[in-house]
Protein backbone atom coordinates (compact mmCIF):
# COMPACT_ATOMS: atom_id res chain seq x y z
CA UNK A 1 0.00 0.00 0.00
CA UNK A 2 1.36 3.00 -0.90
CA UNK A 3 1.34 6.52 0.63
CA UNK A 4 -0.59 9.55 -1.68
CA UNK A 5 -0.60 12.68 0.16
CA UNK A 6 -1.97 16.23 -1.29
CA UNK A 7 -2.22 19.76 0.55
CA UNK A 8 -5.91 18.87 1.94
CA UNK A 9 -4.77 15.41 3.21
CA UNK A 10 -2.10 16.57 5.05
CA UNK A 11 -3.88 19.28 7.04
CA UNK A 12 -5.66 16.41 8.70
CA UNK A 13 -4.47 14.00 11.55
CA UNK A 14 -2.43 11.45 10.65
CA UNK A 15 -4.73 8.95 11.45
CA UNK A 16 -7.07 10.86 9.25
CA UNK A 17 -4.95 10.33 6.53
CA UNK A 18 -4.21 6.91 6.88
CA UNK A 19 -8.00 6.03 7.18
CA UNK A 20 -8.65 8.30 4.38
CA UNK A 21 -6.23 6.04 1.62
CA UNK A 22 -7.85 2.87 3.41
CA UNK A 23 -11.26 3.95 2.70
CA UNK A 24 -10.36 5.01 -0.74
CA UNK A 25 -9.12 1.55 -1.91
CA UNK A 26 -12.13 0.08 -0.59
CA UNK A 27 -14.36 2.53 -2.49
CA UNK A 28 -12.17 1.57 -5.65
CA UNK A 29 -12.47 -1.67 -5.35
CA UNK A 30 -9.09 -2.88 -4.24
CA UNK A 31 -10.53 -4.38 -1.17
CA UNK A 32 -13.96 -5.64 -1.47
CA UNK A 33 -16.65 -6.26 0.71
CA UNK A 34 -15.85 -8.92 2.97
CA UNK A 35 -11.66 -8.67 2.07
CA UNK A 36 -9.32 -8.84 5.01
CA UNK A 37 -7.59 -5.41 5.07
CA UNK A 38 -3.65 -5.21 6.39
CA UNK A 39 -3.55 -5.65 10.02
CA UNK A 40 -2.53 -2.70 12.19
CA UNK A 41 1.36 -4.00 12.65
CA UNK A 42 1.52 -4.52 8.89
CA UNK A 43 -0.32 -1.06 8.55
CA UNK A 44 2.36 0.11 11.25
CA UNK A 45 5.72 -1.03 8.75
CA UNK A 46 4.20 0.27 5.62
CA UNK A 47 3.18 3.84 6.98
CA UNK A 48 6.03 3.96 9.39
CA UNK A 49 3.64 5.36 12.15
CA UNK A 50 3.08 4.07 15.64
CA UNK A 51 0.58 1.05 16.21
CA UNK A 52 -1.70 3.54 18.24
CA UNK A 53 -2.05 6.16 15.36
CA UNK A 54 -2.73 2.72 13.20
CA UNK A 55 -5.67 1.81 15.81
CA UNK A 56 -7.28 5.04 15.45
CA UNK A 57 -7.28 5.32 11.91
CA UNK A 58 -9.12 1.93 11.83
CA UNK A 59 -11.59 3.05 14.75
CA UNK A 60 -12.61 5.88 12.62
CA UNK A 61 -12.91 3.45 9.69
CA UNK A 62 -15.38 1.05 11.85
CA UNK A 63 -17.16 3.84 13.25
CA UNK A 64 -18.03 4.55 9.34
CA UNK A 65 -18.97 1.01 8.76
CA UNK A 66 -16.25 0.71 6.19
CA UNK A 67 -14.90 -2.13 8.31
CA UNK A 68 -15.51 -4.39 11.09
CA UNK A 69 -13.16 -6.43 13.67
CA UNK A 70 -13.35 -9.85 14.19
CA UNK A 71 -12.10 -12.09 16.93
CA UNK A 72 -8.78 -13.43 16.18
CA UNK A 73 -8.58 -13.06 12.89
CA UNK A 74 -8.41 -9.19 12.28
CA UNK A 75 -10.39 -6.30 10.17
CA UNK A 76 -12.42 -7.07 7.17
CA UNK A 77 -14.25 -4.79 4.55
CA UNK A 78 -17.52 -4.44 5.52
CA UNK A 79 -19.82 -7.59 3.81
CA UNK A 80 -22.88 -5.09 3.43
CA UNK A 81 -22.41 -1.56 2.10
CA UNK A 82 -26.16 -0.02 2.21
CA UNK A 83 -26.80 2.88 0.54
CA UNK A 84 -27.83 5.96 3.11
CA UNK A 85 -30.99 7.05 3.15
CA UNK A 86 -31.40 10.51 1.58
CA UNK A 87 -31.07 13.38 3.68
CA UNK A 88 -34.31 15.61 4.69
CA UNK A 89 -35.19 18.51 1.75
CA UNK A 90 -34.98 22.01 2.46
CA UNK A 91 -38.53 24.29 2.74
CA UNK A 92 -39.06 27.38 1.14
CA UNK A 93 -38.38 30.31 3.66
CA UNK A 94 -41.63 32.38 5.49
CA UNK A 95 -43.17 35.39 3.92
CA UNK A 96 -44.63 36.59 7.00
CA UNK A 97 -43.86 36.68 10.74
CA UNK A 98 -45.39 33.92 13.27
CA UNK A 99 -46.88 33.73 16.12
CA UNK A 100 -45.71 30.45 18.31
CA UNK A 101 -47.76 28.14 20.34
CA UNK A 102 -46.09 25.15 20.73
CA UNK A 103 -46.94 24.30 24.52
CA UNK A 104 -49.07 21.31 24.68
CA UNK A 105 -46.55 19.17 22.64
CA UNK A 106 -43.64 20.66 24.02
CA UNK A 107 -45.03 20.22 28.27
CA UNK A 108 -46.01 16.56 26.74
CA UNK A 109 -42.32 15.94 25.38
CA UNK A 110 -40.14 17.56 28.45
CA UNK A 111 -42.26 15.50 31.02
CA UNK A 112 -41.12 12.48 29.04
CA UNK A 113 -37.81 12.37 30.55
CA UNK A 114 -39.62 12.13 34.02
CA UNK A 115 -40.52 8.64 32.95
CA UNK A 116 -37.95 5.75 33.63
CA UNK A 117 -40.21 3.35 31.65
CA UNK A 118 -39.88 5.08 28.48
CA UNK A 119 -37.38 4.71 25.94
CA UNK A 120 -35.57 7.98 25.70
CA UNK A 121 -35.32 9.20 22.12
CA UNK A 122 -37.25 12.40 22.12
CA UNK A 123 -34.68 15.00 24.45
CA UNK A 124 -31.87 15.63 23.31
CA UNK A 125 -29.44 14.68 26.60
CA UNK A 126 -26.44 13.29 26.52
CA UNK A 127 -25.82 9.68 27.10
CA UNK A 128 -24.95 9.38 31.45
CA UNK A 129 -22.82 6.49 30.53
CA UNK A 130 -20.42 8.84 28.79
CA UNK A 131 -19.85 11.22 31.34
CA UNK A 132 -17.34 11.98 33.66
CA UNK A 133 -20.01 11.70 36.23
CA UNK A 134 -17.71 10.30 39.59
CA UNK A 135 -14.52 12.50 38.26
CA UNK A 136 -16.54 15.87 38.21
CA UNK A 137 -18.60 14.74 41.67
CA UNK A 138 -14.91 14.15 43.18
CA UNK A 139 -13.65 17.87 41.55
CA UNK A 140 -16.99 19.42 43.09
CA UNK A 141 -15.99 18.05 46.83
CA UNK A 142 -12.72 18.58 46.42
CA UNK A 143 -13.39 22.61 45.35
CA UNK A 144 -16.22 23.21 47.99
CA UNK A 145 -13.95 22.20 50.31
CA UNK A 146 -10.63 24.59 48.81
CA UNK A 147 -12.75 27.13 48.10
CA UNK A 148 -14.93 26.94 51.69
CA UNK A 149 -16.37 30.12 51.88
CA UNK A 150 -16.64 30.71 47.81
CA UNK A 151 -18.79 27.81 47.62
CA UNK A 152 -21.67 29.16 49.39
CA UNK A 153 -21.72 32.85 48.28
CA UNK A 154 -22.90 34.71 44.84
CA UNK A 155 -20.49 34.44 42.03
CA UNK A 156 -22.21 37.72 40.70
CA UNK A 157 -22.05 38.22 36.78
CA UNK A 158 -19.65 38.25 35.29
CA UNK A 159 -18.79 34.74 37.13
CA UNK A 160 -16.23 32.73 38.26
CA UNK A 161 -12.85 34.10 36.91
CA UNK A 162 -11.15 30.98 37.02
CA UNK A 163 -13.94 29.55 34.79
CA UNK A 164 -14.13 32.13 32.05
CA UNK A 165 -10.09 32.55 32.07
CA UNK A 166 -10.53 28.76 31.29
CA UNK A 167 -13.41 29.07 28.74
CA UNK A 168 -11.50 31.89 27.03
CA UNK A 169 -8.66 29.69 26.69
CA UNK A 170 -10.67 27.22 24.74
CA UNK A 171 -12.29 29.48 22.40
CA UNK A 172 -8.56 30.10 21.00
CA UNK A 173 -9.41 26.63 18.57
CA UNK A 174 -12.53 28.50 17.22
CA UNK A 175 -10.76 31.47 16.09
CA UNK A 176 -12.14 33.52 18.46
CA UNK A 177 -10.09 35.79 20.87
CA UNK A 178 -12.03 36.46 24.09
CA UNK A 179 -10.63 38.11 27.45
CA UNK A 180 -12.09 36.30 30.91
CA UNK A 181 -13.93 39.98 31.12
CA UNK A 182 -16.08 39.44 28.01
CA UNK A 183 -17.64 36.58 29.50
CA UNK A 184 -20.40 36.11 31.76
CA UNK A 185 -21.47 32.63 33.17
CA UNK A 186 -25.25 31.62 32.97
CA UNK A 187 -27.32 28.89 34.61
CA UNK A 188 -26.84 26.94 30.92
CA UNK A 189 -27.56 28.05 27.25
CA UNK A 190 -30.75 28.35 27.45
CA UNK A 191 -30.47 31.50 29.74
CA UNK A 192 -28.13 33.08 27.58
CA UNK A 193 -30.40 33.41 24.49
CA UNK A 194 -33.44 33.86 26.86
CA UNK A 195 -31.17 37.17 28.43
CA UNK A 196 -30.12 37.82 25.05
CA UNK A 197 -33.64 37.66 23.51
CA UNK A 198 -35.12 40.06 26.91
CA UNK A 199 -32.17 42.29 26.09
CA UNK A 200 -32.72 42.78 21.76
CA UNK A 201 -36.52 42.42 21.90
CA UNK A 202 -40.14 44.28 23.23
CA UNK A 203 -42.78 41.97 22.49
CA UNK A 204 -44.26 41.75 19.54
CA UNK A 205 -41.38 42.37 18.16
CA UNK A 206 -40.09 39.40 15.05
CA UNK A 207 -36.88 37.43 15.20
CA UNK A 208 -35.04 35.91 12.34
CA UNK A 209 -34.67 31.74 13.16
CA UNK A 210 -32.88 28.88 11.97
CA UNK A 211 -36.05 26.44 10.36
CA UNK A 212 -36.34 23.66 12.45
CA UNK A 213 -35.06 25.27 15.66
CA UNK A 214 -34.69 24.07 18.60
CA UNK A 215 -38.30 23.86 20.14
CA UNK A 216 -36.89 25.27 23.65
CA UNK A 217 -36.62 28.33 21.93
CA UNK A 218 -39.78 28.56 20.01
CA UNK A 219 -41.37 28.19 24.16
CA UNK A 220 -39.20 31.11 25.38
CA UNK A 221 -40.03 33.29 22.28
CA UNK A 222 -43.78 32.30 22.84
CA UNK A 223 -43.50 33.30 26.73
CA UNK A 224 -41.96 36.41 25.50
CA UNK A 225 -44.57 37.45 22.75
CA UNK A 226 -41.91 37.31 19.91
CA UNK A 227 -42.58 36.44 16.56
CA UNK A 228 -40.77 34.49 14.09
CA UNK A 229 -39.53 34.30 10.56
CA UNK A 230 -38.42 31.01 10.07
CA UNK A 231 -35.49 30.27 7.56
CA UNK A 232 -34.86 27.07 5.78
CA UNK A 233 -31.84 25.85 6.80
CA UNK A 234 -30.03 22.46 5.13
CA UNK A 235 -28.83 19.42 7.30
CA UNK A 236 -25.31 19.79 5.19
CA UNK A 237 -24.68 23.57 5.15
CA UNK A 238 -27.20 25.51 8.22
CA UNK A 239 -29.01 28.21 7.54
CA UNK A 240 -29.90 29.77 3.84
CA UNK A 241 -28.18 32.95 4.11
CA UNK A 242 -29.85 33.84 0.55
CA UNK A 243 -33.20 33.09 2.23
CA UNK A 244 -32.03 35.67 5.02
CA UNK A 245 -31.10 38.33 2.94
CA UNK A 246 -34.17 38.27 1.12
CA UNK A 247 -36.00 37.88 4.13
CA UNK A 248 -34.50 41.00 5.37
CA UNK A 249 -34.89 42.85 2.31
CA UNK A 250 -38.40 42.31 2.66
CA UNK A 251 -38.91 43.55 6.51
CA UNK A 252 -36.63 46.07 6.89
CA UNK A 253 -36.63 47.18 10.41
CA UNK A 254 -38.55 44.63 11.61
CA UNK A 255 -36.45 42.16 12.44
CA UNK A 256 -34.70 42.86 16.00
CA UNK A 257 -32.49 39.68 15.89
CA UNK A 258 -31.77 36.75 14.57
CA UNK A 259 -31.13 33.35 16.53
CA UNK A 260 -29.08 30.92 14.78
CA UNK A 261 -26.89 27.41 15.65
CA UNK A 262 -23.88 27.39 13.39
CA UNK A 263 -22.34 24.48 14.18
CA UNK A 264 -24.31 21.11 14.14
CA UNK A 265 -27.23 22.24 14.88
CA UNK A 266 -30.10 21.03 16.13
CA UNK A 267 -32.74 19.09 14.85
CA UNK A 268 -30.93 18.80 11.15
CA UNK A 269 -26.95 18.86 12.17
CA UNK A 270 -26.05 20.99 9.56
CA UNK A 271 -22.75 23.15 9.75
CA UNK A 272 -22.20 26.43 7.62
CA UNK A 273 -19.07 27.12 6.40
CA UNK A 274 -16.24 29.53 7.37
CA UNK A 275 -17.41 31.41 4.67
CA UNK A 276 -21.06 31.34 4.99
CA UNK A 277 -20.83 32.53 8.48
CA UNK A 278 -18.07 35.32 7.89
CA UNK A 279 -21.13 36.58 5.39
CA UNK A 280 -23.52 35.97 7.88
CA UNK A 281 -21.78 38.51 10.24
CA UNK A 282 -21.29 40.99 7.65
CA UNK A 283 -25.13 40.80 6.64
CA UNK A 284 -26.54 40.95 9.67
CA UNK A 285 -24.12 43.98 10.70
CA UNK A 286 -25.21 46.01 7.21
CA UNK A 287 -28.95 45.36 8.23
CA UNK A 288 -27.75 46.65 11.91
CA UNK A 289 -29.23 43.07 13.49
CA UNK A 290 -27.70 41.22 16.40
CA UNK A 291 -27.15 37.62 15.72
CA UNK A 292 -27.62 35.35 18.82
CA UNK A 293 -24.96 32.54 18.32
CA UNK A 294 -25.81 28.98 19.56
CA UNK A 295 -22.62 26.91 19.23
CA UNK A 296 -24.09 24.52 22.08
CA UNK A 297 -22.70 21.53 20.09
CA UNK A 298 -19.99 22.87 18.77
CA UNK A 299 -17.09 20.70 20.90
CA UNK A 300 -19.09 17.18 19.58
CA UNK A 301 -17.32 17.64 16.26
CA UNK A 302 -16.76 13.97 14.64
CA UNK A 303 -13.61 15.03 13.79
CA UNK A 304 -10.61 16.46 15.38
CA UNK A 305 -10.73 19.84 13.30
CA UNK A 306 -13.51 21.65 15.96
CA UNK A 307 -15.68 24.04 13.62
CA UNK A 308 -14.88 27.90 14.13
CA UNK A 309 -17.79 30.06 15.57
CA UNK A 310 -19.42 33.40 13.93
CA UNK A 311 -18.30 35.51 16.45
CA UNK A 312 -14.65 34.79 14.82
CA UNK A 313 -15.86 37.58 12.51
CA UNK A 314 -17.34 39.46 14.95
CA UNK A 315 -15.40 43.22 14.71
CA UNK A 316 -18.63 45.18 15.85
CA UNK A 317 -19.16 43.43 19.36
CA UNK A 318 -23.17 42.17 17.37
CA UNK A 319 -22.58 38.82 17.96
CA UNK A 320 -23.98 37.27 21.59
CA UNK A 321 -22.16 33.92 21.38
CA UNK A 322 -23.79 31.45 23.46
CA UNK A 323 -22.79 27.99 24.89
CA UNK A 324 -22.35 25.59 27.95
CA UNK A 325 -20.89 22.18 29.38
CA UNK A 326 -24.67 20.22 29.23
CA UNK A 327 -24.38 18.46 26.16
CA UNK A 328 -20.16 17.35 26.67
CA UNK A 329 -19.88 17.25 30.79
CA UNK A 330 -22.87 17.87 33.44
CA UNK A 331 -26.69 18.78 31.79
CA UNK A 332 -27.87 19.03 35.72
CA UNK A 333 -24.95 21.32 36.52
CA UNK A 334 -26.71 24.43 34.68
CA UNK A 335 -23.40 25.98 33.54
CA UNK A 336 -23.10 28.01 30.17
CA UNK A 337 -21.75 31.13 29.21
CA UNK A 338 -22.33 33.85 27.17
CA UNK A 339 -20.14 36.83 25.01
CA UNK A 340 -22.38 39.10 24.66
CA UNK A 341 -19.50 41.66 22.55
CA UNK A 342 -21.69 45.67 22.93
CA UNK A 343 -24.25 44.35 24.76
CA UNK A 344 -22.08 43.14 28.12
CA UNK A 345 -23.82 45.87 30.20
CA UNK A 346 -27.46 45.17 30.28
CA UNK A 347 -26.86 41.29 29.88
CA UNK A 348 -25.06 41.58 33.18
CA UNK A 349 -28.12 43.69 34.34
CA UNK A 350 -30.11 40.97 33.11
CA UNK A 351 -28.73 38.15 34.96
CA UNK A 352 -28.66 39.89 37.97
CA UNK A 353 -32.34 40.64 37.74
CA UNK A 354 -33.61 37.31 36.57
CA UNK A 355 -31.62 34.80 39.39
CA UNK A 356 -28.45 37.18 40.42
CA UNK A 357 -25.86 34.50 39.98
CA UNK A 358 -25.37 31.14 38.71
CA UNK A 359 -24.63 28.29 41.36
CA UNK A 360 -20.93 28.93 42.34
CA UNK A 361 -19.98 25.00 43.06
CA UNK A 362 -20.87 23.80 39.45
CA UNK A 363 -18.69 26.53 38.70
CA UNK A 364 -15.64 25.85 40.16
CA UNK A 365 -16.10 22.30 39.50
CA UNK A 366 -15.97 22.37 35.88
CA UNK A 367 -13.13 25.34 36.01
CA UNK A 368 -11.04 22.70 37.75
CA UNK A 369 -12.57 19.83 35.70
CA UNK A 370 -10.90 22.33 32.17
CA UNK A 371 -8.02 22.97 34.17
CA UNK A 372 -6.48 19.50 35.40
CA UNK A 373 -9.51 16.95 34.25
CA UNK A 374 -8.59 16.08 30.87
CA UNK A 375 -11.46 17.43 28.88
CA UNK A 376 -9.62 17.26 25.71
CA UNK A 377 -8.84 13.44 26.06
CA UNK A 378 -12.92 13.27 27.07
CA UNK A 379 -14.23 15.18 24.25
CA UNK A 380 -11.86 12.34 21.71
CA UNK A 381 -13.87 9.32 23.62
CA UNK A 382 -17.45 10.88 23.42
CA UNK A 383 -17.21 12.16 19.83
CA UNK A 384 -16.07 8.72 18.59
CA UNK A 385 -18.74 7.12 20.06
CA UNK A 386 -21.03 9.32 19.10
CA UNK A 387 -19.91 8.96 15.54
CA UNK A 388 -20.36 5.33 15.89
CA UNK A 389 -23.60 5.44 17.26
CA UNK A 390 -25.43 8.57 15.08
CA UNK A 391 -23.97 5.83 12.23
CA UNK A 392 -25.31 2.95 13.77
CA UNK A 393 -28.96 4.25 14.15
CA UNK A 394 -28.71 5.76 10.76
CA UNK A 395 -28.46 2.32 9.08
CA UNK A 396 -31.17 0.83 11.20
CA UNK A 397 -33.45 3.10 10.42
CA UNK A 398 -32.62 2.87 6.85
CA UNK A 399 -33.82 -0.73 6.79
CA UNK A 400 -36.85 -0.23 9.39
CA UNK A 401 -38.80 2.49 8.03
CA UNK A 402 -40.59 2.94 4.74
CA UNK A 403 -39.32 3.70 1.76
CA UNK A 404 -38.81 7.33 0.76
CA UNK A 405 -37.72 7.72 4.58
CA UNK A 406 -34.75 10.49 4.21
CA UNK A 407 -32.63 10.90 7.78
CA UNK A 408 -29.53 13.45 8.58
CA UNK A 409 -25.81 12.34 8.54
CA UNK A 410 -24.48 15.01 11.28
CA UNK A 411 -21.01 15.59 11.07
CA UNK A 412 -21.27 16.29 15.33
CA UNK A 413 -23.97 15.91 17.97
CA UNK A 414 -26.06 13.07 18.76
CA UNK A 415 -29.38 14.09 17.20
CA UNK A 416 -30.69 12.70 14.11
CA UNK A 417 -33.69 14.57 11.66
CA UNK A 418 -36.11 11.91 9.89
CA UNK A 419 -38.46 13.01 6.76
CA UNK A 420 -40.95 10.16 6.36
CA UNK A 421 -43.56 9.68 3.77
CA UNK A 422 -46.19 12.24 3.47
CA UNK A 423 -48.56 10.10 4.98
CA UNK A 424 -46.72 9.30 7.99
CA UNK A 425 -48.12 11.90 10.62
CA UNK A 426 -45.66 12.59 13.03
CA UNK A 427 -48.21 13.42 15.98
CA UNK A 428 -50.06 10.39 15.02
CA UNK A 429 -46.62 8.29 15.32
CA UNK A 430 -46.02 10.05 18.68
CA UNK A 431 -49.15 9.26 20.42
CA UNK A 432 -48.70 5.59 18.88
CA UNK A 433 -44.93 5.32 20.03
CA UNK A 434 -45.72 6.65 23.25
CA UNK A 435 -48.32 3.46 24.00
CA UNK A 436 -45.71 1.30 23.07
CA UNK A 437 -43.30 2.84 25.94
CA UNK A 438 -41.12 5.05 23.65
CA UNK A 439 -40.94 8.77 23.59
CA UNK A 440 -40.35 11.00 20.52
CA UNK A 441 -39.83 14.46 19.36
CA UNK A 442 -42.68 14.85 16.41
CA UNK A 443 -41.61 17.57 13.93
CA UNK A 444 -44.34 20.36 14.17
CA UNK A 445 -42.56 20.97 17.67
CA UNK A 446 -39.47 22.18 15.92
CA UNK A 447 -41.85 24.72 14.06
CA UNK A 448 -44.10 27.69 14.54
CA UNK A 449 -45.95 27.18 11.75
CA UNK A 450 -47.01 23.71 12.21
CA UNK A 451 -44.66 22.44 9.73
CA UNK A 452 -42.67 19.57 9.32
CA UNK A 453 -45.24 17.25 9.91
CA UNK A 454 -43.87 13.86 8.64
CA UNK A 455 -40.53 14.45 10.65
CA UNK A 456 -39.20 13.27 14.10
CA UNK A 457 -36.14 14.05 15.59
CA UNK A 458 -34.27 11.29 17.26
CA UNK A 459 -31.68 11.00 20.09
CA UNK A 460 -29.01 8.62 18.75
CA UNK A 461 -26.96 9.30 21.79
CA UNK A 462 -28.50 6.34 23.59
CA UNK A 463 -28.17 3.93 21.08
CA UNK A 464 -26.95 0.31 21.12
CA UNK A 465 -27.81 -3.39 19.97
CA UNK A 466 -30.65 -3.56 22.71
CA UNK A 467 -32.49 -0.76 20.99
CA UNK A 468 -32.71 -1.77 17.55
CA UNK A 469 -36.08 -3.59 18.23
CA UNK A 470 -36.81 -0.01 19.58
CA UNK A 471 -36.08 1.30 16.39
CA UNK A 472 -37.36 -1.58 14.15
CA UNK A 473 -40.94 -0.83 16.63
CA UNK A 474 -40.92 2.91 15.30
CA UNK A 475 -40.01 1.85 11.77
CA UNK A 476 -43.20 -0.21 11.63
CA UNK A 477 -45.42 2.38 13.30
CA UNK A 478 -44.71 4.56 10.57
CA UNK A 479 -45.16 1.68 8.00
CA UNK A 480 -48.83 1.48 9.12
CA UNK A 481 -49.67 4.87 9.20
CA UNK A 482 -48.95 4.99 5.35
CA UNK A 483 -51.51 2.48 5.17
Amino acid sequence: MRTTNNRKSLDLPLYEQIAGQVAALVEKGTFRPGDRVPSIRELSRQFRVSLNTVKEAYALLEDRRLIEARPQSGYYVCARLPEPPEEPLVNPPAINPTEVSISRIFRIVMNDLLDPKLAQLGIAFPNPDLLPIDKLNRMLATETRRFRLSSIAYEIPPGCERLRKQIAQRMLVTGCTLRPDQIIITSGCVEAVVLSLRALCRPGDTVAIQSPVYFNFLQVMEDLELKILEIPTSPLNGMSLDALEYVLDNHRGEVKACLVLTNFNNPCGGTMSDNDKQRLVALLDHHGIPLIEDDIYGDLSFSDQRPTVAKAYDRTGNVLLCSSFSKTLAPGYRVGWIAPGRFQEVIERGKMLANIATSAPPQLAIAEFLANGGYDHHLRSIRRVYARKVAQMADVIGRCFPEGTRVTRPRGGFVLWLEMPEKVDSIRLFDRAHRQGISIAPGPLFSASGKYRNFVRLNAGFYSEKMENVIATLGRLAHELTS
